[in-house]
């Protein structure tokens, strides 16, 4: 086959490479997963931009004299829906590229 053919379909590839890829991004986006700590009390949800989307909090953990203790959860849950969310992308991307990593990609 020439050359030529191969560069060819090498570019149809890329392209729908490229299409699917922000197809999934629009996709992830939109996507949602939750981290939780304090046994459930504090939850943070993050979509597939690692961006904080929403937080939960029981009543039962809003206590002035706790204010300490609730702050560390509120970071340990959203930590937590931040690492689920990468993850997420993660196992999407993979998914696509076949697990070749791709520049700029996570």
């Amino acid at each position: 086959m020439p050359l030529g053919g191969n560069m060819g379909d090498m570019m149809k590839h890329a392209r729908k490479l490229q299409e699917d890829l922000a197809r999934l991004q629009s996709d992830l986006k939109d996507r949602v997963v939750e981290g939780s700590a304090g046994g459930g009390v504090v939850t943070a949800m993050a979509n597939g931009r690692q961006e904080l989307v929403a937080l939960k909090l029981d009543k039962q953990v809003i206590d002035p004299g706790e204010a300490d203790m609730l702050q560390d959860l509120v970071l340990a849950a959203c930590n937590v829906a931040l690492a689920k969310s990468r993850q997420m992308v993660e196992t999407e991307m993979g998914k696509l590229t076949g697990g070749l990593k791709l520049p700029g990609m996570p």
